[in-house]
């Protein structure tokens, strides 16, 4: 797969800089265009990784290196301009997490929705040949895990059926355009550089730095799958690399983990470096679900992927990130 001229949505995020700092030193003088409203992540951000130039509505030229394009995937009109030209999408940028889409359901919507309708049309009428679309396990819901990409959905929360609406158009654009579109759907991901996401790991760690109270929702018996984020990256270029379409894989570790059993994790890992983490218990949240991870054996078989980073590495890495940060 051609890798050379791609466009990136959410790109300034968490996900998106990781992504693009291993593109930019794996590949040679790689063309990218980041497309982010800035609601999460920031210029800041990805000034981090590299250096990047800024496009207008009157500039779709496109240009070697980072281009960034502060604008909203929700606008027909700028996901159809920016995509000229490009021979992949990988559309990151999302509203995420369940706790938004229960607090505001339909601002969901239109973005993981309308959004991704935007980003499939603007790739089907400029001709894109690969769209790569960030998905979750949220789309299968409360079902008995692990999760694998045979199970009848069942969403919980607002998030999860968004997520589950994307992936179904991104199976009908290919049976039915021939886009080569891939759904990948992300284990809890967290590592260096999510400083801005809520999700727990990242939480905690921010918390405890801060001197705040770590709150864990429910009893902490709920489990997760949790992924370092160059394990996801890696999966996300061997997406990019395959020349199929109409694929869905879970991106996970396989491993289920209760979120108890992760914070006592991070507290010893604090513990030892000085800081106290002090946990306690609130109310379960709505949407969520109570045990979650996943079956990665179509993943191995068809991308050759697999998880490499242990739990407690990523959990010393995240921490050590985020020390350099303060």
């Amino acid at each position: 797969m051609n890798l050379l001229n791609l466009l990136i949505t959410g790109g300034c995020g968490f996900i998106g800089t990781s992504l693009i700092h291993r593109l930019l030193h794996s590949h040679s003088n790689p063309t990218i265009r980041v497309l982010d409203n800035l609601v999460t992540g920031t210029p800041c951000d990805l000034s981090e990784i590299t250096r990047f130039g800024t496009a207008t509505s009157v500039d779709c030229h496109l240009k070697r290196g980072v281009t960034l394009i502060q604008d909203d995937i929700r606008d027909q009109d700028t996901t159809m301009y920016y995509a000229q030209g490009v021979d992949c999408v990988v559309h990151l940028a999302a509203n995420t997490g369940v706790g938004p889409s229960v607090e505001n359901p339909r601002l969901d919507m239109e973005c993981n929705v309308l959004g991704t309708l935007n980003m499939l049309e603007a790739a089907r009428l400029n001709g894109v040949k690969k769209f790569i679309f960030a998905s979750s396990g949220a789309p299968a819901g409360e079902v008995e895990p692990p999760i694998h990409e045979e199970l009848p959905p069942h969403p919980v929360s607002p998030y999860g059926a968004s997520k589950l609406a994307g992936e179904g158009y991104c199976s009908a654009y290919f049976r039915t355009f021939g886009i080569e579109t891939v759904c990948l759907r992300f284990g809890n991901v967290y590592g260096p550089r999510s400083k801005h996401k809520s999700s727990v790991v990242a939480k905690f760690i921010r918390q405890a730095l801060n001197g705040e109270v770590c709150e864990i929702f429910g009893d902490g018996t709920q489990t997760r799958d949790f992924l370092y984020i160059d394990d996801l990256v890696r999966a996300l270029v061997l997406a990019m690399d395959k020349d199929f379409g109409g694929e869905t894989f879970q991106i996970a570790t396989g491993l289920e983990r209760t979120v108890g059993e992760v914070a006592e994790m991070i507290a010893q890992a604090l513990g030892r470096r000085g800081i106290k983490m002090t946990i306690k218990h609130t109310q379960p949240r709505l949407g969520d679900v109570k045990r979650n991870f996943a079956d990665t054996s179509k993943a191995k078989r068809m991308l050759g992927w697999e998880p490499e980073v242990e739990l407690e590495d990523g959990i010393e890495r995240t921490i050590e990130y985020f020390l350099s940060q303060k």
